[in-house]
């Protein structure tokens, strides 16, 4: 198996949790990339990069499309699970769903 192909397993793996930090972090992986490399990506800090997958912080709708747009990712999965984990952070029993 190769590691796109592990990348992409993660990916789908990782999807399943529904929170913005695996959503980074198996896009990431699946790019086959480190988080300095999707730092210069996206023009942030590594810092910030971990933070984001750590659950440490969380990310604007702005960045989450841009992030889906660098992995070539669901831009609506991504504003999904941004939207998803500010509810949740609010303890909101709620499901964010985003629709085209």
């Amino acid at each position: 198996m190769t590691t796109k192909k592990k990348g992409s397993d993660l990916l789908k793996k990782e999807m399943e949790s529904l929170n913005f930090g695996c959503f980074l972090r198996a896009a990431r992986t699946s790019m086959d990339i480190t988080q300095e490399e999707m730092a210069k990506k996206l023009g942030v800090s590594k810092s910030m990069i971990c933070d984001i997958e750590k659950g440490r912080q969380l990310v604007s709708p702005k960045m989450a499309i841009k992030i889906a747009k660098v992995s070539q990712l669901s831009e609506q999965q991504a504003l999904s699970l941004c939207f998803q984990d500010q509810v949740n952070k609010l303890k909101l029993k709620m499901k964010v769903q985003v629709a085209a």
